[in-house]
């Protein structure tokens, strides 16, 4: 267990651990919903603190700068290359290859241009304690869709993707990823946590429905940029309630 919890802190941040193989990583997903609430209380432990001495617009953009660089930029950078992918137009193929294509297309570059302001306009809507629980149940959730959606889908190619998809399809690994996900966030949200979770579960849904019409399934851009995109949804119903 305390191997598996390290593999995927590390794999999902840029805390260093040994045993980080892919395979290890893959069959303890599960566990993704932990590395989330690390960050969370990290992340938003250091809000709950900012947030009652400095202007919000600077907590906003310092704390989304943290949240870039503590996960390693990984998930941003697949937000880029999902946005160029269903962008490009044509075939599922030609579709593929401007998502895998390593230079970034401007959808990419709008998208992240987007996804920033929202997450620092959101953040700098809250402080303390509200800002500490909104940001530990975005990344519980964020962590969860990936989750959620390895187990309800395919991959759509042999690739970083395929391990995940083929070790999530337990029940009751599912099941285990939920309760550390949506018990913290319905015992600290309320009816927040709970609208947050109805929503989480219906854009990893969409957006796997999505990546099967566009793509043909999941791949490793689809899983950072669900990460991303249900973060910022999760920030925004917590900074509009």
């Amino acid at each position: 267990m305390f191997k598996g919890i390290a593999s995927v802190i590390s794999f999902l941040t840029i805390i260093p651990s040994k045993g980080a193989e892919l395979d290890i990583v893959a069959k303890n997903m599960y566990l993704f919903p932990i590395a989330g609430a690390l960050i969370g209380l990290m992340i938003g432990g250091a809000g709950y603190g900012l947030s009652l001495y400095v202007q919000p617009l600077i907590v906003g953009l310092v704390l989304t700068g943290a949240l870039v660089i503590i996960t390693g930029i990984h998930h941003t950078d697949a937000l880029c290359d999902f946005a160029d992918g269903m962008m490009a137009k044509g075939t599922k193929e030609k579709k593929l290859k401007a998502m895998r294509d390593p230079a970034v297309g401007s959808a990419g570059v709008v998208t992240v241009v987007l996804y920033a302001a929202g997450m620092i306009m959101s953040i700098s809507m809250m402080k303390g304690f509200v800002l500490f629980e909104a940001i530990l149940v975005s990344e519980l959730m964020a962590k969860f869709a990936m989750v959620l959606q390895a187990n309800r889908g395919s991959s759509a190619w042999q690739g970083l993707s395929s391990p995940f998809t083929q070790f999530m399809k337990s029940p009751a690994k599912l099941a285990v990823a939920s309760i550390l996900a949506i018990a913290p966030a319905i015992i600290l949200g309320g009816i927040t946590g709970i609208i947050v979770t109805g929503v989480t579960i219906g854009m990893s849904f969409l957006l796997l429905a999505v990546a099967n019409r566009s793509f043909g399934g999941i791949s490793g851009d689809v899983f950072g940029a669900s990460n991303e995109l249900v973060r910022l949804a999760s920030l925004i119903i917590f900074a509009s309630r």
